[in-house]
């Protein structure tokens, strides 16, 4: 049975389409951006497959985030599922969920790869009274 906290988390996931997946490459850590659905209690991520970023993932534990940072909420939140990553084909309601992909990627025609992560646990962070958004520069 989910505990409050991953109920909570998954509420919060289910709110915005993107996120980061973050695990290592050749031994370096990197951070990839995916559009996520929530299914039967995991998460369901699409990734372009011209970066090869999914056979990093695959099999390995890895962490996903997002967050509401950019929304200009009061309440900012993020939400992290720590898990292992496999690709997946996923069904045809499961795409569907997705809507359509974006056409490129970096001038490349976008070639859609899936992958589930079925969380161990999830963490939780909100700050409350956002700041202003302030542009800095360097000059």
């Amino acid at each position: 049975m989910p505990t409050s906290d991953s109920r909570r988390a998954i509420q919060l996931l289910t709110s915005v389409p993107y996120g980061r997946v973050a695990t290592s490459m050749r031994a370096l850590p990197f951070l990839a951006v995916a559009r996520h659905v929530v299914v039967d209690g995991g998460i369901l991520l699409r990734m372009h497959a011209g970066y090869g970023y999914h056979q990093a993932c695959n099999g390995s534990v890895v962490a996903y985030e997002t967050d509401n940072f950019n929304s200009g909420d009061s309440q900012l939140w993020s939400v992290q599922a720590t898990g292992e990553a496999r690709i997946v084909e996923p069904t045809p309601a499961g795409l569907k969920l997705f809507g359509p992909g974006p056409a490129e990627v970096e001038g490349k025609p976008f070639e859609a790869v899936h992958m589930r992560i079925d969380p161990q646990f999830f963490l939780v962070h909100t700050l409350q009274g956002s700041c202003g958004r302030t542009l800095q520069h360097a000059g």
